[in-house]
């Protein structure tokens, strides 16, 4: 009895992107081979957001500064400027995230205005 497999085993495939044959010249040896090539996969970069911070007339700067330095990781100068742009301007970006960190962010910030009585308001949008 003949342990030996009679069928040699195929390569493993991707269903997405299937190997694409490329003929190639035997060099003298009597005929053309074909070679199985495998396309280099293209993924596509993480959809980012931006985590913005809504004004309002209620919230005191100093909260805003406090909470931008610590959950955005900024440093007091840079919460200030951030604090002053939403201020004036209404809302003002905080940072940019994957999906899952900037919901995250947004949840924290809403918790620790929450607990300290202010309505501030934080909100992600898709970067385009």
């Amino acid at each position: 009895m003949n342990s030996m497999a009679t069928k040699s085993p195929k390569s493993p495939s991707s269903p997405a992107q299937p190997p694409v044959p490329a003929v190639r010249p035997d060099n003298g040896a009597g005929g053309d081979s074909v070679v199985l090539e495998r396309r280099p996969q293209k993924t596509k970069p993480p959809q980012m957001y931006q985590v913005v911070l809504l004004n309002d007339d209620y919230t005191p700067m100093e909260f805003v500064v406090v909470v931008i330095q610590e959950f955005f990781n900024k440093d007091r100068e840079t919460a200030t400027q951030i604090m002053l742009k939403i201020h004036l301007d209404g809302k003002g970006v905080c940072g940019v995230f994957s999906k899952d960190v900037a919901a995250t962010k947004v949840d924290q910030v809403t918790e620790a205005a929450r607990k300290n009585g202010h309505p501030l308001q934080c909100v992600s949008e898709p970067i385009e």
